[in-house]
Parts: C-alpha cells; structure tokens; sequence
C-alpha cells in the first residue's frame, strides 16, 4: 500500500554562467518521491569534465528513489549501497558505453547527496561536494545537523559514485525530530556554509526557509527560487550549475 507523505518540496537546477557562455545543459539532476514507505529526495551533480555527466547524475537519482522508497530504517546503508552497484551496471551497459567498459563510467561522473525520512527519521547519504542540512523551522539555525562537503586533495577535485573506490567515500548520517531539509550541489556551498563550513549563513538560508514556507503556489515558489540561484549576484560568486531542494515535513 502506498502512503502519500506530507511533504512540501521546492526544488530548482539553474545552469552556471560557464555553461551557458557555452551552451551547454545544466549537469545537475534532483528527484524525489512522497509515495512509499518513505520520504526520498536525491540531488546529483553531474562533473563538468565528464561527456556524459547529466546522464550519470540522472541515473543515480533514479535509481536510489526506487531502491530506498519503501526500505527500513536498518536497511538504509544496505540498500543504498545496491542502489549505487544497480547505477554502475546501468551505465557500464548504456548506449553511450561503447564498448561496454568498466573503465568508461568516469563519462558519467557525478557526485550524490541525498534523504531517507518517515515519521521524524532520517538519514542523509552523501558522496562528493554537494551539501545537506536539516532544522527545525521554528528554530534560529543554532540546532541543525549537516552533511558537508567532502573534496579530494585539492579543494577543486571531489569523489564520484563512478570511481572504484565510491564505497570509501559513502556517508551516511541520521539525524531526528527535524522538519526541514535543504540539499544541494557544490554550486551553492559556499552559501549555504561558513568558510569552513562549521556553521551556516543565516542570510542566505533563513529567507529562503521563509519565503518558501510562506509561498502556498508551487510554480510561483520554484521560479522564484531559481530566479534567486540565477541571479548576477550569484553567478558572480560562483560559476557552477546550482541546484536546491528544500523540504518541510
């Protein structure tokens, strides 16, 4: 039996100023699903250096939404790691995989960052630079619980599901008694956190919570919320595709 989850979502991808200079498609992707046993929402980032990135994050989203919408709070690593293995051998069997290698699944690199929740539980699973949080809404950003980034050696280099080693760079991280998710790709990191990412900017998160939370018409609230990741404020502070998912339980 499916269960319709109270869930209010609003959700934008928005292409960086350097794709679009080259007219070329937003490589981020999000999904997310209110039936099932569970609440899922997932964002991926598909690499800009990667030919087939868009199709990778795509893939990965998907596939984690109907690997983890109906499992249990004990399973959630278990399953999310099958959803993972279930995305690479779709891709080493893709179209665009010529000759159906291995080593071809860094044309499809993307980083993962998404949210397992019912009834006051959840989970965030993450590899890569995107970025999780979860507050109460009527909080004052003091008391939250986050997944942050995680880059390589060098602040420009990330972790992919793609490469070999994805199962190193899994994280998961539970959280309760929370009412409000935000997720989000690297694009918009630097943001949503200070610069060692220990605490949040208030200025950036608070009125988005609010305006969202206030909003009752679901297209006026998504238009605006990419017409705030668009704008030349930040475009100019960062080039990146931006993607936000923002969820009140």
């Amino acid at each position: 039996m499916k269960t319709k989850h109270r869930v209010r979502v609003v959700a934008a991808s928005v292409a960086g100023p350097l794709h679009c200079h080259k007219k070329l498609p937003c490589q981020d992707y999000f999904k997310f699903r209110r039936e099932g046993k569970n609440f899922v929402a997932v964002v991926s980032d598909g690499a800009g250096s990667a030919r087939y990135g868009k199709v990778g994050a795509r893939v990965i989203c998907e596939t984690l939404i109907d690997h983890l919408k109906n499992t249990r709070p004990h399973q959630i690593i278990e399953r999310t790691c099958q959803a993972v293995e279930a995305a690479r051998r779709k891709l080493s069997l893709h179209r665009l995989n010529k000759g159906k290698k291995a080593e071809n699944l860094n044309d499809f690199a993307a980083t993962i960052v998404g949210v397992v929740y019912n009834a006051g539980q959840g989970c965030f699973f993450h590899i890569g630079d995107g970025a999780a949080l979860a507050f109460n809404s009527d909080g004052d950003l003091q008391d939250f619980v986050a997944s942050r980034p995680e880059n390589g050696n060098f602040s420009c280099e990330t972790f992919f599901y793609t490469q070999d080693n994805w199962k190193e760079n899994l994280r998961f991280t539970r959280f309760e008694n929370f009412d409000t998710v935000f997720l989000m790709s690297d694009g918009l990191t630097n943001f949503a956190f200070s610069g060692d990412y220990q605490n949040l900017e208030k200025g950036f998160i608070w009125p988005i919570h609010e305006f969202l939370s206030a909003q009752k018409t679901q297209t006026r609230a998504c238009r605006a919320l990419a017409n705030t990741l668009d704008n030349a404020q930040a475009r100019k502070l960062n080039s990146d595709d931006k993607t936000l998912l923002w969820a009140q339980f």
